[in-house]
């Protein structure tokens, strides 16, 4: 592999590799991770940018073995180490290959070999973060995410819940999402993926941006070796009973995005439904009377409060909303007067 270091010569640049060093070090605490977060959104090339010096750092890791064996680079002693950490990616571009890799080996013999993040949210809570490569993410309510980022690829484990990701475009390292009802392959793109092994559908992935490949889990042994590619717009739901591709409208995709914003918003949707997505994010059982069930609801309403959706269902529908001494909720058709 030949190691290209990114153009070093300008202030956007010189951000950039410090970022990347910072990444490469110690976890960015909680001041930290706001400062790069607001310095990504601050500028489109921002993104593009950190992530092609993280490459030239995992490229440079993957050679120095090579290069020490074959005399490129000579060894520094330990006691050297601190301070050839020290050194930033600009002074890695700066220089030579040979004497980049010299600063760099007490790096080398420090880091670990991936970076590893672990997310999780609770019932009723959302979350925003940048993940080491530059990708954003945000976790719907009871969502649990672990992140690997390697030299060759970059891992999601989503073992439960919903999480939306803005991926850092990297096409020779691929963004993963591993989930136990199947899993999601891009370089760079926009998408949402919702696993819930609870749910009669237990894995969703939406496109928003750009291409997907999906590798649904098949009991059957059906899809092993045919992954269903989606561009944007598609809705790809996987089940015991198959899996669908659909085209979703303008409007539609809004409405399966509005919990990014704390909201909820149904079409014509069936009452069973619309109680799931309250139930799902609040962590409570809520039962529906079958009689009911059908009911067709619509309407925008707002996720975090569970009892002001409850009151306007009774308002606007013929229904009558309880809950036990357990804290389960059950709606049931209001009574004739």
């Amino acid at each position: 592999m030949k190691l290209s270091a990114p153009e070093p010569n300008s202030p956007l640049a010189e951000e950039a590799a410090l970022w990347a060093a910072r990444l490469d070090g110690d976890p960015l605490d909680g001041a930290r991770r706001a400062e790069l977060d607001a310095w990504l959104a601050r500028d489109p090339r921002h993104r593009e940018l950190l992530s092609r010096y993280c490459q030239f750092s995992a490229d440079l890791e993957a050679q120095l073995p090579a290069l020490v064996v074959a005399g490129a680079v000579k060894m520094p002693s330990l006691s050297r180490a601190p301070a050839a950490r020290r050194w930033g990616f600009p002074q890695f571009a700066a220089l030579g290959l040979a004497a980049a890799a010299l600063v760099a080996v007490g790096v080398w013999i420090a880091r670990p070999a991936a970076t590893v993040q672990s997310l999780a949210t609770a019932v009723a809570q959302r979350s925003a973060h940048t993940l080491a490569d530059g990708t954003r993410v945000e976790l719907n309510a009871r969502t649990t995410l672990r992140f690997e980022n390697t030299a060759t690829e970059r891992r999601v484990r989503l073992a439960d819940g919903e999480a939306w990701f803005a991926v850092a475009k990297d096409p020779t390292r691929p963004f993963i999402v591993d989930t136990p009802a199947g899993s999601v392959r891009v370089t760079g793109t926009t998408f949402t993926v919702r696993n819930d092994a609870a749910d009669a559908i237990p894995l969703e992935v939406l496109v928003v941006e750009g291409s997907v490949l999906v590798h649904p889990s098949d009991p059957a042994n059906q899809h092993k070796d045919e992954p269903f590619s989606l561009t944007a717009g598609h809705r790809l739901t996987a089940s015991a009973q198959g899996v669908v591709v659909t085209v979703l409208s303008e409007s539609a995709m809004e409405n399966a995005l509005a919990w990014r914003r704390g909201h909820a918003i149904f079409d014509d949707v069936p009452l069973s439904k619309v109680v799931a997505v309250f139930a799902r994010y609040h962590g409570r059982r809520i039962e529906v009377d079958p009689a009911i069930a059908a009911l067709r609801i619509g309407g925008f309403y707002g996720l975090e409060d569970l009892r002001a959706f409850m009151a306007a269902l009774e308002t606007a529908f013929p229904v009558r909303v309880s809950e036990d001494s357990s804290g389960a909720i059950a709606v049931r058709p209001r009574p004739a007067r």
